[in-house]
């Protein structure tokens, strides 16, 4: 039942006294109480209020509140919406803007370099943060949490200075094995990404120090841990704003679209293989206007892969032989943000990621490109 007080640096006429109730160790993945904690300790305490990021718990004679560390702006930004789908509302509990709301303005409480604004809709929240890995963390724990929500297609923070276009730029270290050294180099070498520094590190490996910007990441690091096996190591921070360093090579394939909604067919994938790479199975729900592959030939096509084999009283040759699929392509959250275009989304579900157009209804979509 000490008494304390709590100040804060940057706000040099805010005090407010607590009383602190009991105070906690960690010792491995437990917490043990103590009566008292030295400098150097990590510790919890119990009874305090109204704390937030930036605030220093003082003794009550000696109110030295510590300087507070200056944060990095964000630099990547997507909206997250209300889920708006055909299948809204079967798999998450969470789901409407107030729900979705309080979610992401309580994560400013504890994340210092997140970004929340409301927009002109009620149902669209434009969130912004430290690069893509920081805003799928985020995704990923709300879709653990039973919210279903949508979210857009990441999008760089620019800036202008002097009439010149600036964009956010990360350092990069990565400690690979040799034997994978020249594809991390072509790769991140067509993101835009700049060798600063090579060093030999212990046990054969290498270390690598690459400037990149931030959009170069984006998808990468999947696509890295593939590459290496899962024996590379990658860390990145940023490192100030830098002149555009010009377009990168993006997604040159088109998206092959559900034709109508209903239950996949293997008889209709297989049809539908012939168009492109697929990232369902047979018995996948769909719904008109869901992305269920890839084109390779740059172009969007509607496909119907809820199409059923007609029945007859004819035998053919090979009829009944069972219909030979390709292996679906199973993305993961960060290679479809990677993958997503400006006309589309992610369904984002607590069992499920899925991709679909923005504007669902296909004549719709058609009048939009024209306009």
């Amino acid at each position: 039942n000490q008494e304390a007080i709590i100040i804060n640096a940057n706000k040099t006429d805010y005090m407010k006294k607590i009383k602190i109730g009991k105070i906690f160790e960690f010792e491995g993945l437990d917490r043990v109480e103590v009566e008292e904690s030295t400098v150097g300790s990590i510790i919890a305490v119990t009874g305090v209020e109204g704390i937030n990021i930036g605030d220093t718990i003082c003794h009550i004679d000696y109110p030295e509140p510590l300087p507070f560390v200056k944060i990095s702006e964000p630099t990547i930004a997507m909206n997250f919406s209300v889920n708006d789908s055909p299948f809204a509302g079967k798999e998450g509990r969470y789901l409407t803007s107030r729900q979705i709301r309080n979610r992401l303005f309580k994560e400013l409480q504890t994340d210092v370099s997140l970004r929340v604004e409301e927009t002109d809709s009620t149902d669209v929240f434009r969130v912004s943060g430290r690069g893509e890995l920081h805003l799928s963390v985020l995704i990923e724990n709300m879709r653990r949490e039973g919210y279903e929500f949508q979210v857009s297609k990441p999008e760089v923070l620019y800036k202008y200075e002097g009439g010149k276009k600036l964009e956010p730029m990360e350092r990069v270290t990565i400690d690979v094995s040799e034997a994978y050294i020249g594809s991390v180099i072509e790769k991140l070498g067509r993101r835009k990404g700049e060798l600063i520094k090579m060093t030999e590190a212990k046990g054969g490996y290498s270390r690598l120090i690459f400037s990149i910007p931030a959009r170069g990441l984006i998808g990468y690091r999947g696509e890295f841990m593939t590459d290496t096996k899962g024996e590379g190591i990658l860390n990145a921070v940023f490192d100030g704003y830098a002149p555009y360093k010009g377009d990168i090579p993006h997604r040159v394939e088109g998206s092959l679209i559900s034709f109508e909604t209903g239950e996949a067919t293997a008889y209709g994938l297989y049809s539908a293989q012939d168009r492109g790479t697929l990232f369902i199975t047979p018995g996948t729900q769909v719904y008109k206007g869901m992305i269920i592959g890839s084109n390779p030939k740059g172009m969007d096509i509607e496909v119907n892969v809820c199409r059923k084999k007609h029945q007859s009283n004819i035998r053919a040759s090979g009829s009944d032989e069972a219909l030979r699929l390709s292996p679906p392509k199973d993305m993961s959250l960060e290679e479809a943000l990677e993958f997503i275009e400006e006309d589309e989304l992610i369904e984002v579900t607590p069992s499920i990621f899925r991709i679909r157009k923005k504007i669902l209804d296909s004549n719709k979509r058609y009048k939009s490109k024209k306009n």
